[in-house]
């Protein structure tokens, strides 16, 4: 058997939304032919996959924003890079090229 904490991200979420599609889908179109859902079951249920994706949507946004303002800066990183930058600069003005 697969196990579900092995599975990838986006297999993790590809799973999810075939599960709530797929139930959406069976009452929404009524498919076990089970006694009908009230009006406003039904109302709430077409919409459904809207307010999903606007829902997708704020975490998606809330998660990218959380993730810039917490994003660390390398600056030992980045004192790295400056030290090869002036190494290769030195490199080649020994070489003659002129900055």
């Amino acid at each position: 058997m697969y196990r579900f904490d092995t599975m990838t991200k986006l297999l993790q979420w590809l799973f999810m939304l075939a599960l709530l599609g797929g139930t959406w889908a069976t009452l929404t179109l009524n498919l076990l032919g089970l006694d009908p859902l009230p009006p406003p079951v039904y109302q709430v249920l077409w919409l459904l996959p809207t307010y999903l994706l606007v829902t997708f949507g704020c975490y998606s946004l809330g998660t990218v924003g959380y993730r810039l303002a917490t994003f660390n800066d390398c600056e030992e990183a980045a004192r790295e890079l400056h030290a090869q930058i002036r190494e290769a600069r030195d490199d080649l003005a020994q070489r003659g090229m002129k900055f």
